[in-house]
């Protein structure tokens, strides 16, 4: 068993690891100003993109639900690893030799879920050797026959599990690894007599999570007396989720974010042949029907956001089984903002016979000459009634009246009913109102009960002036705040004691620990006084080394209105030796109290509301500088007022101190802005 991970090793993985780079293979991101980039949350589902990543920083943090952290954190939350696992995975990835504290090296078994992926990894490996082995001819020619040659069947990684009941188990315990865990990856079965293997005397494809790790196979029968299903997939096991895995997503995701189209096919074969014509968005469900986990995972890396300017197209067999599972796609449309399209072949044939029949040209006008997946629906629907009689076209209207109802864009929704009239022959003005009718019933449900809208929740973001959206909304439900009488503007001044003045605690503006609720950034008053905190020390911390120790030095004695904003600000000061640590933003984090570490975090990652035409570094300073000039004539004018309110003569002494303390004050004060 290994010991514990270096503390410096970990630094140093951090430090050479982008975490854009990780998160982007789950979440397409995108520019959000300068130094930072936003995307869909992988951790809930959202329309409008609140989840935002700051490279430089190295954090994210989600401005909706309020997931952040850092490299390590966010491939523990998607991946299910614990820490060490994540520091090790991400390590392998640049090369990077890991030391323990007590020197040894990884045990073979540091983790269950990377034994489970190495064990995938072998038997694919294995699969993949076999496929140009004597016994493999079979394999070999269904490939051949549908098109594929070796080239197509190593780009996929196509295998082939032998005959026979223990050629892979017998292979994989040799390569180190236990029946147990064997059986845990789903590659082994258990039998009156003992394990077997699961995959015999079939085709196999690899399927790959969005990472490009196998997590699981597809395998195809190829022989008469093969009893099993036509198909047989890795049974639900700790890495293999069904309903959470689309294959082909690995090698399609980049050209979908950037092409934002995605294709969905209904096979192994039809991904091969969609990729190979050039359609190489397609990805297809693994021994599962089309599902809400799908859409989600679709959704982020499609970047489906409210602009609805992505599309999703759908290619589904004519047959019965093909017009249901379209039917039931549609049931899913709403959770897109993208427009969802129908392709569907002339001749009935899918992307694989396409492409063999009429070459690779007709599977990419197969997608081109896609239909509105709304179109598709309602002639469906109205393919069930006898449109010849009266009540065969008023029963198909009130039938598909619904979906018009339903479409989300009002420019289209009058000109599908115009079509609608036409194709039901009926006079435009009961078509309207039998829609407008359905439309008032509806709202929320069409008449097979599908929910249309969202179930984002309330959408929280800091767009590019850095105010939180909703801080209008709730921006004064934050912990209420003691103001100190001594200000003479009326303002919790809350400096540290190097500063002087009170300093408010946040046990006394909150309730007990575990009453405490977390502290946002949307919690914060919409006041230009916090505005200004707030950018300060998003600037100190997203930037320390551009601001500056000098400054952070002055910024870190200003008076704050604000006390978690103040709180953070204490630690800041308290831990400015660290400045230039790699892990510079998880000091401060763990230094200020448990409430407020989300809002360290929010701080972290908020992008800097920059203008274009301003030079960022110059920026920074210069938030920064506006922070301590404020406090410094707050002061000015704290002492010009006290000074007026003492008496000369009656208390010369106190009255000659004032004076002292406004030159020195206005020394100051000209001596920074000089600087």
């Amino acid at each position: 068993m290994a010991g514990l991970i270096r503390r410096g090793d970990i630094d140093e993985v951090r430090s050479r690891i982008n975490i854009a780079d990780v998160v982007g293979q789950f979440v397409t991101l995108k520019s959000a100003g300068v130094g930072s980039m936003k995307g869909l949350c992988p951790f809930h589902d959202e329309r409008s993109p609140s989840f935002h990543v700051r490279p430089q920083v190295g954090y994210y943090h989600c401005f909706g639900c309020g997931e952040g952290g850092d490299v390590f954190t966010f491939l523990q939350k998607m991946d299910h690893v614990t820490f060490s696992e994540a520091v090790e995975r991400l390590a392998a990835s640049i090369g990077f030799e890991l030391h323990y504290e007590d020197g040894s090296a990884p045990g073979a078994d540091h983790g269950n879920r990377a034994r489970l992926l190495a064990a995938n990894d072998a038997a694919r490996e294995f699969f993949a050797e076999q496929l140009t082995a004597p016994g493999a001819e079979a394999a070999r020619s269904f490939l051949g026959e549908r098109g594929f040659d070796p080239a197509a069947a190593a780009r996929f990684g196509v295998g082939y599990a032998p005959q026979g009941w223990d050629n892979l188990g017998k292979h994989l315990r040799g390569r180190g690894f236990t029946e147990a865990e064997l059986t845990a990856a789903g590659l082994l079965s258990a039998g009156d007599r003992g394990s077997y293997d699961r995959f015999r005397g079939r085709l196999i494809w690899p399927i790959r999570d969005q990472t490009g790790q196998t997590v699981g196979f597809g395998a195809r029968r190829l022989y008469d007396d093969d009893k099993g299903p036509k198909y047989l997939n890795t049974p639900e096991t700790a890495i293999y989720h069904k309903a959470q895995v689309l294959y082909g997503l690995d090698l399609a995701k980049r050209d979908i974010a950037r092409s934002r189209q995605v294709v969905v096919v209904e096979g192994y074969t039809d991904v091969m042949a969609c990729h190979l014509a050039g359609v190489t968005t397609a990805v297809a469900t693994c021994g599962t029907s089309f599902g809400v986990d799908h859409i989600k995972i679709m959704r982020r890396v499609l970047s489906d956001d409210t602009s609805g300017l992505g599309e999703v197209v759908f290619t589904f067999d004519p047959d019965a089984a093909g017009q249901k599972a379209a039917l039931r796609a549609f049931s899913e449309e709403q959770r897109f903002a993208a427009q969802t399209y129908v392709a569907i072949a002339p001749d009935g044939l899918d992307p694989c016979d396409l492409r063999l029949a009429k070459g690779d040209d007709a599977v990419r006008r197969m997608v081109k000459s896609k239909k509105p997946m709304f179109e598709f629906v309602i002639k469906q629907r109205l393919s069930a009634y006898d449109l010849d009689s009266v009540e065969g076209r008023v029963a198909a209207l009130r039938e598909a009246a619904p979906v018009v109802a339903d479409i989300r864009d009002s420019a289209l929704r009058p000109a599908y009913t115009r079509e609608l009239a036409k194709m039901l022959a009926v006079d435009l003005p009961e078509v309207t109102a039998e829609v407008e009718r359905a439309s008032r019933r509806g709202r929320g449900a069409d008449s097979s009960g599908r929910q249309s809208g969202s179930s984002d929740g309330a959408q929280r973001s800091v767009d590019r002036g850095g105010q939180g959206r909703d801080l209008q909304r709730v921006g004064r439900q934050g912990p209420a705040q003691r103001v100190d009488p001594s200000a003479g503007s009326g303002v919790v001044t809350a400096v540290p004691a190097t500063g002087g003045g009170a300093v408010p605690s946040l046990t006394d503006l909150a309730p007990a620990p575990e009453q405490r609720p977390r502290i946002s950034l949307t919690h914060l008053p919409a006041t230009t006084a916090v505005r200004t905190e707030r950018d300060a020390l998003m600037a100190i911390l997203q930037a320390p080394q551009v601001v500056g120790p000098e400054l952070i030095a002055h910024a870190v004695v200003c008076g704050f209105s604000s006390a978690p904003l103040a709180a953070v600000r204490d630690s800041i000061g308290r831990n400015v030796s660290a400045l230039a640590q790699q892990d510079w933003v998880a000091v401060v984090q763990a230094d200020v109290p448990e409430e407020c570490r989300s809002l360290v975090e929010e701080l972290a990652v908020a992008p800097i509301p920059e203008r274009p035409e301003r030079q960022i570094e110059a920026y920074l300073r210069s938030i920064v500088r506006d922070l301590v000039q404020r406090h410094l004539r707050r002061r000015k004018d704290e002492l010009i007022a006290r000074l007026q309110r003492t008496d000369a003569v009656a208390d010369p002494s106190g009255y000659r101190e004032l004076q002292v303390q406004l030159v020195q004050l206005e020394s100051d004060r000209r001596a920074f802005q000089a600087e």
